[in-house]
């Protein structure tokens, strides 16, 4: 197996995608956050003292998605076509499963800025709700689907 990001001295370079063609491509990340079920109850009901926990989360998370390339060192910028980030609120878990999806057209795929979206996303609910709730849980950030590009479909089973 050939290594893409190695030079010929051994170390990380961005891989050129010149003679690449321009697809469609999409991207599907899930991850959770796991929370007490009283700082779950403040967050639903909007008691968290910094504001609207997921409204910012979704900001955020578009932010993530856009900086991406920036925090990633082989990351290339990119042209995102749109970025949507769900909150599905799990209440008997004491949980919120963050989905984010993002498209592209262009020569190189959108995996890293849905993983990014949903890592900040989390990061953000982390940040707004740590005044009452120290020990949440950050967990199973993944690639869940994507299409499009030289390596075509992926589906997580």
């Amino acid at each position: 197996m050939e290594f893409t990001h190695m030079n010929g001295q051994g170390r990380g370079k961005m891989v050129d995608v010149s003679e690449k063609k321009d697809t469609e491509r999409y991207a599907l990340a899930k991850g959770e956050i796991s929370l007490s079920d009283e700082t779950l109850d403040l967050l639903i009901n909007k008691n968290i003292k910094k504001g609207d926990v997921l409204a910012v989360a979704q900001v955020g998370a578009i932010m993530g998605a856009k900086k991406t390339s920036e925090i990633i060192p082989m990351c290339h910028n990119i042209f995102i076509s749109g970025v949507d980030v769900e909150f599905d609120i799990q209440k008997e878990e004491n949980r919120i499963e963050i989905s984010a999806h993002a498209k592209t057209v262009g020569k190189t795929g959108i995996e890293m800025e849905a993983l990014c979206a949903v890592s900040v996303a989390a990061l953000t609910i982390y940040d707004m709700c740590k005044s009452v709730d120290k020990s949440m849980v950050i967990s199973n950030i993944r690639l869940c689907e994507k299409s499009g590009g030289k390596s075509g479909d992926y589906i997580r089973e």
